[in-house]
């Protein structure tokens, strides 16, 4: 699926790491799972969350209830959904949002360009080529606060980055990586993907690479970013 922010593209390279020392029967968990293009690659146990309702409703839809969704969306249908989200299913406002400009949530109706890209056939093609992937995740929807990690797990995060402003709800960084640090200290194994991090957080893999939203960001060039994978160093 794309997604604002998506791992796709890394997740041979960030994989082998993660799950390097995978014990059998050890959990894979991801507190921000999004458009869960990193997860469908793993398997055994896993633990897919995310805080967005309209997300996490469709893939529960797409996953266990063998929903079909629709193969085009016209642009008036588009607006309707968007500027009347209570009138809709959650798991159709989710599906129709994020098939936007970059995979942001509605920010902006994606029109063919002129026969030459359906990208509402693709967005069909890429969710229904997933879901089969998916099966058997366990579906979870609350703040990472909140979600309960079952001990000795591989923790993955991909949180809203602090160098950008592409998220529209605000996320307290510093909670955040307190939160790493305890559960680290707890026996979690806990992998952080950001540009940047603490001082008693170590990076242990790179990669420069051309970002989709770097105009909005704060810190960085326009075109480029360095995609960091940290660890908590105790």
């Amino acid at each position: 699926m794309k997604y604002m922010g998506s791992k796709a593209r890394f997740a041979k390279d960030l994989l082998p790491i993660l799950l390097k020392d995978r014990k059998q029967g050890q959990a894979y968990v991801e507190p921000f799972a999004g458009g869960m293009n990193m997860i469908d690659k793993v398997d055994g146990l896993r633990i897919a969350n995310d805080q967005h309702e309209e997300l996490m409703a469709m893939w529960h839809a797409l996953i266990y209830e063998h929903w079909d969704p629709p193969k085009s969306v016209s642009e008036t249908e588009y607006k309707a959904i968007k500027y009347h989200q209570d009138d809709y299913p959650k798991h159709l406002v989710g599906y129709v949002g994020f098939n936007s400009f970059g995979g942001k949530w509605f920010a902006g109706y994606r029109r063919d360009k002129e026969g030459k890209r359906d990208y509402w056939s693709e967005h069909y093609r890429n969710i229904t080529k997933q879901v089969p992937k998916l099966k058997g995740v366990e579906l979870s929807c609350k703040s990472y606060l909140e979600l309960e990690i079952p001990a000795n797990s591989i923790v993955y995060c991909d949180p809203p980055y602090a160098s950008t402003t592409k998220y529209k709800d605000d996320f307290d960084h510093e909670q955040f990586w307190q939160w790493c640090r305890e559960k680290s200290k707890d026996g979690q194994t806990v992998f952080i993907s950001e540009y940047a991090a603490p001082n008693d957080f170590k990076c242990i893999w790179e990669k420069g690479a051309k970002t989709t939203f770097s105009w909005h960001a704060e810190n960085l060039s326009p075109k480029e970013s360095i995609e960091r994978l940290f660890v908590y160093k105790q």
